[in-house]
């Protein structure tokens, strides 16, 4: 007489739902690599939460994570090609955090001295009486820059900014952009923002 076995001893099913995710987007993977630009939509949607929620692990502001996300799916589509499909998502992971750090360290200063007396006059850590006030200013700046732009723009920039971000997949559908056009649009908007912040 023949036992039939429906799964051998050890596994559960958890581990072949784990399996069937990551094969397939270990599919999406190889697909985008292909230049299939659907595939690359579905595989942004399928890990946005995770980069967005590795960046918001380390309490960036939101504009820096949105633009550690912007990077890590930039280096994801320069690098498809030697990431190993099955494993994709831990390296995004590892990505992700390499940019937080990197941003960290840029957004760092740090003050060098020998000399201990250098400290003294150093103000401590309470902020100074004004920096509401500067900060309102501040705000009041951006919001006026923003409404100087393009509906469209301010609308992208609206479902970029948003926590957490809506996919390119959700944006193209709703403001009519091509997903492949969502990524330079985006600096143009920023760069257009810095120029009015400037002026």
């Amino acid at each position: 007489m023949m036992q039939h076995l429906s799964a051998e001893p050890g596994t559960d099913q958890n581990t072949t739902e784990d399996t069937t995710v990551r094969s397939e987007a270990a599919t999406l993977v190889i697909q985008a690599a292909s230049g299939d630009q659907g595939a690359w939509s579905r595989l942004v949607d399928h890990y946005a939460r995770l980069v967005w929620a590795v960046t918001r692990s380390f309490r960036l502001s939101d504009s820096d994570a949105a633009d550690v996300s912007q990077m890590v799916w930039l280096r994801l589509l320069e690098h498809i090609h030697r990431v190993d499909p099955e494993r994709v998502g831990a390296w995004l992971v590892v990505t992700t955090r390499r940019e937080c750090l990197r941003v960290l360290a840029f957004r760092k200063r740090v003050l060098l001295t020998y000399e201990s007396a250098a400290f003294e006059g150093v103000a401590g850590d309470q902020p100074e009486l004004d920096a509401h006030l500067l900060a309102g200013e501040r705000a009041d700046d951006v919001r006026r820059a923003l409404e100087s732009l393009p509906d469209r723009w301010q609308r992208l920039l609206g479902m970029l900014m948003a926590d957490p971000p809506a996919p390119y997949a959700e944006i193209s559908a709703t403001i009519g952009i091509p997903i492949g056009s969502i990524g330079p649009i985006r600096g143009r908007c920023l760069e257009k923002l810095r120029l009015l912040l400037a002026s």
